[in-house]
């Protein structure tokens, strides 16, 4: 079997390029033929560039995309609209030709007999596990358009709770950003030619000049490192976080750190709560969700606590009185779990878990700013301390040098 780049045109006259594994080209022709596809060119590729040039259209994919999706395919088969013919409305309206393509193969994949949940399945870099798993239990069920429906509601909170991290970062990145610049420019570019005076002038330079001096002298050599530091320390994170012994000890001190612990542990409790509640709406039982939610945490401190809770559950130990054993859960998770799981209605529980987080996080956002403005002050507040005292002493011993002659 063989890789081939294809170009090609539907009916509507749209381009579509993307790559299909065959024997050879005239497969490919067949087969794009069979979807209403008319062949501009065909090239014999390989699996690595197709994998390259998928995982790079994968990522333009948005979430938004994924919601509109399945907002739109569950009103219509909520209309009664059969799947096929849903499906192949909705690709017509889609702008992005590579999600439009994505859709085109879930048509023709369920035309040659896979079921929906199947035809997800074979683009995971596109639909999300949970996204594959709730679709396959509406199958099931007989309730995918409710199923499709819960679907669009979970990535939509996703997408909320992403957006509100993104709002807690962005003055402190900005604040950070700002002053490093200004640092630079200063010890770089002004703080040279003052220093250059005093050299020249043979004034005996007092300790903090000095100092300064030397760090001056660095960042006219190396300022290119500047920007090149916090790349390294992102790498080095990335690098740690392979090794899960390692892994544990950077997530914990994420957990730890004053001020992004606000923003880190409220988001990985949303998400816990988000994603058990989606998953148990779903049907499924609460030991396997647990074991999902583990997977997709992406917080080892968090994935162990979980591992953990799953293992006692399965011993027949209640939801809360295993929670209760981990700190890392807050006393108010406990409870309400614990009156989910007494009165029988643990999933509308989780659903307010969910939504208290993610508003808690909403406020975070809003308030970080002024969390991080007086530390942002007084650490600039200091720098320029330093530099105005190192520049102020040399000058104030030549002013008492030259009145005393």
């Amino acid at each position: 079997m063989s890789y081939f780049a294809y170009k090609a045109v539907d009916a509507s006259g749209t381009e579509r390029e993307g790559f299909l594994e065959a024997m050879d080209a005239g497969t490919v022709y067949g087969d794009l033929y069979e979807k209403g596809l008319y062949v501009v060119s065909i090239r014999q590729s390989s699996k690595l560039i197709a994998d390259i040039r998928h995982a790079f259209h994968a990522r333009r994919v948005r979430r938004l995309h994924l919601i509109e999706f399945a907002n739109n395919l569950s009103i219509m088969l909520t209309a009664g609209i059969p799947l096929l013919t849903a499906l192949g409305d909705i690709g017509t309206t889609i702008d992005d030709p590579f999600f439009q393509g994505i859709v085109a193969n879930l048509k023709h994949s369920v035309e040659e007999g896979a079921s929906f949940s199947d035809a997800l399945a074979m683009h995971p870099g596109i639909f999300p596990d949970v996204f594959v798993r709730i679709v396959r239990i509406g199958e099931e069920t007989g309730r995918l358009e409710r199923s499709l429906s819960d679907v669009a509601t979970h990535l939509q909170k996703m997408e909320d709770l992403a957006q509100a991290i993104k709002r807690a970062l962005i003055y402190p990145s900005f604040a950070i950003l700002t002053t490093m610049g200004a640092l630079v420019f200063w010890l770089a570019y002004v703080l040279p030619k003052v220093l250059t005076t005093f050299r020249e002038m043979k004034v005996e330079l007092p300790l903090i000049t000095r100092m300064l001096i030397v760090v001056s002298d660095f960042m006219q050599h190396f300022w290119f490192l500047v920007p090149l530091v916090p790349v390294g320390i992102f790498f080095v994170i990335k690098g740690l976080q392979r090794n899960p012994r390692t892994k544990y000890v950077v997530d914990r001190a994420k957990l730890r750190m004053p001020i992004a612990r606000l923003v880190t542990y409220n988001k990985l409790l949303a998400l816990f709560c988000e994603q058990l509640r989606i998953l148990i709406v779903a049907g499924i039982t609460i030991d396997r969700c647990l074991v999902i939610v583990g997977d997709v945490i992406g917080n080892e401190v968090f994935r162990r606590a979980i591992a953990a809770v799953k293992e006692e559950v399965s011993f027949g130990t209640r939801i809360s009185d295993a929670l209760r054993r981990h700190a890392i859960f807050p006393p108010l998770l406990v409870r309400m779990v614990d009156i989910g799981e007494s009165t029988g209605n643990l999933d509308e529980q989780f659903t307010f878990l969910s939504n208290y987080y993610l508003k808690k996080l909403d406020d975070i956002s809003e308030k970080i700013g002024k969390m991080v403005e007086p530390i942002v002050i007084v650490v600039i507040g200091i720098l320029f301390a330093i530099i105005i005292v190192g520049l102020l002493l040399p000058i104030y011993d030549l002013i008492s040098k030259v009145g005393k002659m």
